[in-house]
């Protein structure tokens, strides 16, 4: 039997080791998935603490007020390790590391690359390969393998000895239902051998695989997901600027807008784009566009739109001080919320970020408030080295704007209407106090 049979073989019945490189908000979660399937998981990373948490029973991950990852804790079919040596127990591996952009926005390979030449000093006969980290079209083929092979000593024959292919990740952190195993899970190999090697992966884990012609049809699917979201919030961005020139209430009109129940997906406009996927993935796309020497004009627009809003934002709150008589300067702001999204704890790439950096530039006196971050640490570009501040009546009464970033659940909206002298919403959380509110509700 080949080693490609032998491997689906034992991937079906549940007897491969499965190992998952990178133990963050997309590795951890997989990891859960892979091992309630009933595979043992060997989950890899880079960081000590974070080997030693999940190993010691606990998690340090969360979102919807749920841990991330509870039910690997204390199984004997999962550990935790930082040993890169052990990479040659598992018989598949889900890579799943960081694909940040460069100051200069272009892609950044840096921990793919790495991942693949550790990969490569360990690599055998009858391993799967999947990269999920999400990339430019030709990644998979053109840089991840090659650096494997590279770092390899030995000589394996692909689609024969060892299997490569892509699948993107497609978790939503925060988003309970669906479970991540009722998720399509797209699956595309650098050859057909490989390919289906992974399906069988996936399929021990997954109620719906889906194989696709190639890897790069794979890396291309998961940038147009990202980038289709990305360039319909800028749009709907881009429209509240419009619309608030008119007068007119942007949430209003999108509500309107999706009583049609075909042709139109409403978007909801907000402070900036936050999370790993959304700021970064267009420019991947557009970078690859670049290099095979073909205008990205609409991608590269919206990025720009969306990484204007911020800079809106606080201009907006500029405006609505001085119209009550007061003046940016020396102002106490607080923002609400520092995560990028409702009921997390994730802060990639959080515009909060960008809105408190604006806000310092012009000399306020910014705070935030944020039950799921209790204190920052620092993240790419900003270090505002600041801690959460607790809501009660005195505290929001005491700052001159609320400026509402990211709506959590956990905020009571009631009081903060109640209580702020100005609020600056962003999210539409502060909307049923309107009439209540008058001119100290300002939308943004």
């Amino acid at each position: 039997m080949s080693l490609q049979r032998q491997l689906i073989q034992r991937l079906s019945i549940r007897e491969a080791r499965i190992g998952v490189m990178g133990l963050g908000y997309v590795g951890l979660p997989l990891a859960e998935t892979l091992h309630a399937s009933g595979a043992f998981v060997l989950g890899f990373d880079e960081d000590p603490p974070k080997v030693q948490c999940l190993n010691a029973g606990r998690t340090y991950l969360h979102a919807a007020g749920e841990p991330i990852g509870a039910r690997l804790l204390g199984s004997p079919r999962f550990q935790a390790t930082g040993d890169l040596a052990r990479l040659a127990e598992v018989d598949a591996l889900c890579v799943c590391v960081p694909t940040p952009i460069t100051p200069d926005q272009k892609p950044d390979l840096t921990y793919v690359l790495r991942a693949a030449k550790a990969i490569g000093t360990t690599l055998r006969a009858g391993q799967l390969i999947v990269l999920e980290s999400t990339t430019y079209p030709g990644t998979t083929r053109e840089a991840f393998l090659p650096a494997m092979l590279e770092a390899h000593t030995g000589d394996l024959v692909l689609g024969q000895d060892v299997f490569v292919a892509y699948s993107p990740e497609r978790v939503d952190p925060g988003r309970i239902e669906p479970p991540l195993s009722k998720v399509p899970k797209l699956v595309g190999g650098v050859d057909g051998a490989s390919t289906d090697v992974a399906v069988a992966l996936y399929a021990s884990a997954f109620e719906d695989v889906i194989p696709v012609a190639s890897a790069e049809v794979a890396e291309a699917a998961k940038l147009l997901e990202n980038t289709f979201r990305a360039v319909n919030i800028a749009f709907v961005n881009e429209l509240k600027t419009i619309l608030e020139a008119l007068e007119i209430d942007t949430r209003d009109v999108v509500q309107a807008a999706a009583t049609k129940p075909y042709g139109f997906m409403p978007f909801e406009p907000g402070p900036g784009l936050g999370g790993h996927c959304l700021p970064i993935d267009p420019f991947y796309l557009s970078w690859a566009a670049q290099r095979a020497g073909v205008p990205a004009r609409f991608i590269e627009l919206a990025g720009i739109v969306n990484t204007q809003m911020p800079d809106h934002v606080v201009q907006r709150l500029c405006t609505a001080l001085v119209a009550r008589g007061g003046q940016i300067e020396g102002a106490r702001i607080l923002v609400l919320g520092l995560a990028y999204k409702p009921d997390v704890d994730d802060t990639r790439e959080s515009p909060s970020f960008a809105l408190i950096q604006a806000l310092r530039e012009r000399q306020a006196h910014v705070d935030y408030s944020d039950p799921h971050v209790p204190r920052t640490v620092p993240v790419r570009r900003h270090d505002v080295q600041l801690e959460s501040v607790a809501l009660t009546p005195a505290s929001i009464a005491s700052y001159d704007v609320v400026l509402v970033a990211t709506h959590h659940s956990a905020f009571d909206f009631e009081q903060i209407a109640d209580h702020a002298r100005l609020v600056v919403d962003t999210r539409g959380a502060l909307r049923p106090f309107a009439d209540r509110m008058g001119d100290r509700l300002v939308p943004a």
